[in-house]
């Protein structure tokens, strides 16, 4: 994907190259999934998701990305930047470009803004393990990755 791209962003490809169809539909899907969660439904294949909000680290613009989450205490979430595999998605670019500006949509529960940590060493297993756990299709994508997946805790502000 073009830089910053994401649900809404503006990218630099042409209107009618598959590579436009597919980002068409993923922003259309990414909009049905924001809009269930903030519905009150926030499930996806299973996992529990929430809607990460972000800013665009060369746009500036406001991104919407929905995301599995797993509990990490309470009022702590952890979320796995996979992005497909081959490399960190924008998401996780945007979040770490500004992560003063990062907040959090749950199911019936407003906006909650959150400091994101990315975890290392020990820490970064512990909830890999706990991850992995609950979702062992995880430990299969990262099986076919040749870079670790960075795991964020999210925290309340």
């Amino acid at each position: 994907m073009a830089r910053d791209q994401q649900a809404g962003g503006r990218g630099k490809r042409e209107s009618g190259s598959p590579g436009a169809v597919s980002l068409w539909i993923q922003r259309k899907m990414n909009a049905r999934m924001n809009r269930k969660i903030r519905g009150g439904r926030g499930k996806l294949m299973g996992m529990d998701v929430l809607v990460l909000n972000t800013v665009g680290r060369h746009s500036g613009q406001p991104r919407e990305t929905p995301l599995a989450w797993f509990a990490d205490g309470e009022d702590t979430w952890l979320i796995v930047a996979s992005g497909g595999g081959s490399r960190h998605p924008d998401w996780h670019a945007n979040l770490m470009a500004h992560p003063d500006r990062a907040s959090i949509e749950l199911p019936n529960r407003g906006a909650v803004p959150v400091t994101p940590h990315r975890l290392d060493s020990a820490e970064r297993e512990q909830a890999w393990q706990h991850i992995t756990a609950a979702q062992p299709r995880y430990a299969k994508y990262q099986s076919k990755s040749d870079r670790e997946y960075p795991v964020i805790r999210l925290t309340p502000r």
